[in-house]
């Protein structure tokens, strides 16, 4: 019987290799850094761009790693920094994953002259992500105006990056970054418009405020709020990463704005079996602390959970 059973699934999983590989990638994903954790660090000049990966691999035990372009703004099309940079990944054991895309126009935004030098000015970075071998680029679906207004402008313009991201090889994943890219169903109808299978979303645990008082994108009193666990469950079956943010924690060394194993169980439960990235964004821990405590974090939810971190 036992014999006769293990030759059942063979002879099921020659018909259905990915229902098989899907139930095994259920359980799984992997530790990645998000740069960000280290944005004052970077600012400070106490360790560079080019410092990053052996950072990451010999200071936190990571070896795959998450770029914001803002570091090496300059450096898209230089070949020569970029080979610098992809050769430290290789002597560190360093997978690239993605680069994070800011301050390069709006993708939402309604007119259509800027919209389009916006997603020109995205193509350089598509194609320096191809160099390092990364997968992805996360951008931004930002723009000033009626949101529905936004959400169709932003389409014209993902979808043109998307055909050129697909080319390349390369993902496009949109993260909440404020405003109505953190409303759940704004973003998720986006994307469904969209409908491109390279075009994704990087789901982050803190991003989830849709309007300040201020009227700014970050800072501010919180005036609207999205529910994150809702958003995040909407999203996961695009979700080609997820942000891991944190912020505080409290003695017994959880989050106090996210409740991680509510949280990590709507990822595992989507089948994910991607990158985690870790986005310490608090101050009452160094970034060294954090970047520490989050690891930390989701080792011990994954094991609660049932969940194996690679």
């Amino acid at each position: 019987m036992f014999l006769q059973n293990i030759a059942t699934l063979t002879a099921g999983l020659t018909v259905f290799p990915d229902a098989f590989s899907a139930a095994v990638a259920k359980n799984e994903f992997t530790i990645s850094l998000a740069q960000w954790s280290l944005h004052r660090t970077l600012r400070a000049n106490k360790i560079t761009n080019l410092d990053f990966p052996a950072v990451a691999r010999k200071e936190y035990g990571i070896s795959v790693v998450e770029y914001v372009n803002q570091f090496f703004k300059d450096k898209a099309k230089d070949k020569t920094y970029l080979a610098d940079l992809l050769k430290r990944c290789k002597d560190n054991g360093i997978k690239n994953h993605l680069i994070m895309i800011d301050g390069e126009g709006n993708l939402g935004a309604t007119p259509k002259e800027e919209r389009q030098k916006s997603v020109e000015n995205h193509y350089k970075w598509v194609d320096a992500a191809k160099y390092l071998g990364c997968a992805t680029i996360r951008v931004n679906a930002y723009g000033q105006g009626d949101p529905k207004d936004v959400q169709n402008a932003a389409v014209e313009a993902i979808s043109t990056l998307g055909e050129y991201g697909k080319k390349a090889g390369i993902n496009i994943i949109i993260e909440n970054h404020g405003g109505s890219s953190s409303n759940g169903e704004w973003l998720h109808e986006l994307i469904k418009k969209v409908n491109m299978k390279n075009v994704g979303i990087l789901p982050d645990f803190g991003n989830f405020c849709i309007k300040r008082a201020t009227g700014d994108l970050y800072s501010g009193k919180c005036l609207e709020e999205y529910d994150r666990y809702k958003a995040v469950q909407m999203w996961m079956p695009y979700a080609k990463g997820v942000s891991a943010k944190t912020m505080e924690f409290d003695s017994a060394g959880n989050c106090v704005e996210t409740d991680y194993i509510r949280m990590m169980k709507i990822v595992k439960n989507a089948g994910f079996n991607g990158y985690v990235g870790i986005e310490y964004e608090g101050d009452k821990l160094s970034e060294a602390e954090g970047i520490r405590a989050t690891k930390v974090l989701l080792q011990r939810v994954a094991k609660e959970i049932g969940y194996t971190v690679k």
